[in-house]
């Protein structure tokens, strides 16, 4: 068993070796991104990355705090849906009405749970896992970003 310590270090490598990963990466718009911190331009939107012994998964949460609006970006969610998943190359999990943080959230998620990054031989797979749907999930993003936006005003 890990001590405290060496997890929160075994958490930050992991993260530091993704996050250089990832800036051999541009947006689709040509921008250089902190993939870590996906810029989605709204404060209800958000794409989170994890990583650890049981998961490896990028998730596309929407925490808007007005019930209407939430339902509103679900259903647009829900119209977009044919195109992220073309997009994707696989469906995800879609979920409605998660309690995140004391916080409802509508989520998308891809995940596996095939890796462990404790286990060093399945790290570079992890990073290929979450490398390959960022940049899917970006060019999905960058074209559609603007509906979702408008519907946040």
């Amino acid at each position: 068993m890990l001590s405290k310590e060496d997890r929160k270090a075994k958490n930050e490598a992991f993260w530091d070796g993704y996050k250089k990963l990832m800036r051999k990466h541009m947006s689709s718009t040509g921008r250089r991104i902190n993939w870590l911190h996906y810029p989605t331009e709204a404060k209800d939107l958000y794409l989170r990355l994890e990583g650890n012994a049981k998961v490896c998964a990028v998730h596309f949460d929407l925490q808007a705090r007005d019930q209407g609006v939430m339902d509103v970006l679900w259903e647009q969610m829900g119209e977009l849906k044919s195109v992220l998943v073309a997009e994707m190359g696989e469906e995800g999990l879609w979920i409605e009405g998660l309690e995140i943080n004391n916080v409802y959230t509508c989520r998308i998620s891809w995940s596996t749970d095939k890796y462990n990054y404790f286990n060093e031989q399945d790290v570079p797979q992890m990073y290929a896992f979450l490398e390959e749907r960022c940049i899917r999930f970006d060019a999905f993003y960058q074209e559609y970003k603007d509906i979702l936006l408008s519907l946040l005003d």
